[in-house]
C-alpha cells in the first residue's frame, strides 16, 4: 500500500469514533430539581431511578451547579451536626455537602442542612453505582428551587414571638 493511502487509511479510523458519535458513555449521571425535591439517576446514559430527596431548608442552602464527587464515605458521622449519621456519603463540594442516607420520614421536602438526602436504602445503592463506575465518571447536576426568601429580621423574629404570646394567651 502506498504511503499516502495508508495516512488515509489512519486518519478515516481516526476520524469515524467522531462521525459515529464517539465512544459509549459509561457514567452515573446524578440529576438533583430542588423545586421538585426529587434525584434522577441515569446509567450510562439510560434512566434507572427516581427518588424522593430533601434538599436544604432556609438558610441552609444546597448549591445549584455541576460537580464531581470527590470523596464516599459509607458510615460518615457529622462533625457539625451532633454526630448525625450520614450514611452511604458522597462528598461532592468541599464546604461539605454531600449526597446521603437519611433516617428522617420528611423526604420530599427542603428540611436538611445542605446536604441531599435521601432514604438509606436508595443511598446505599447510589453509592454502590458510584464505587462502581468511579467517581471520575460520575456527575452530579442540581437545579430548582429559585424562589429567593429574605433573611428573617430581627423584627421579624419578635412580631413572630409576640403572637405566639398571644395566640397562647388566647388559648387559656
Amino acid at each position: 500500500m502506498r504511503p499516502i493511502a495508508l495516512i488515509k487509511v489512519a486518519l478515516v479510523a481516526l476520524c469515524l469514533p467522531a462521525f459515529a458519535g464517539g465512544a459509549a458513555y459509561a457514567g452515573v449521571d446524578i440529576y438533583i430539581d430542588k423545586s421538585r425535591q426529587s434525584m434522577t439517576v441515569a446509567v450510562d446514559g439510560v434512566r434507572r431511578y427516581n427518588w424522593k430527596v430533601s434538599t436544604g431548608k432556609i438558610g441552609y442552602a444546597t448549591p445549584s451547579g455541576t460537580f464531581r464527587p470527590f470523596r464516599m464515605e459509607r458510615d460518615h458521622f457529622s462533625e457539625e451536626w451532633d454526630d448525625a449519621p450520614m450514611p452511604n456519603s458522597i462528598f461532592f463540594t468541599y464546604q461539605g455537602h454531600a449526597i446521603h442516607g437519611s433516617y428522617s420520614s420528611r423526604l420530599g421536602r427542603p428540611v436538611s442542612h445542605g446536604c441531599v438526602r435521601l432514604s438509606p436504602q436508595n443511598a446505599a445503592k447510589l453509592y454502590s453505582l458510584v464505587q462502581r463506575k468511579g467517581m471520575g465518571n460520575t456527575k452530579i447536576s442540581i437545579s430548582g428551587g429559585g424562589i429567593a426568601i429574605a433573611p428573617v429580621t430581627r423584627e421579624v423574629k419578635k412580631a413572630t414571638r409576640n403572637f405566639g404570646d398571644w395566640l397562647r394567651d388566647q388559648r387559656r
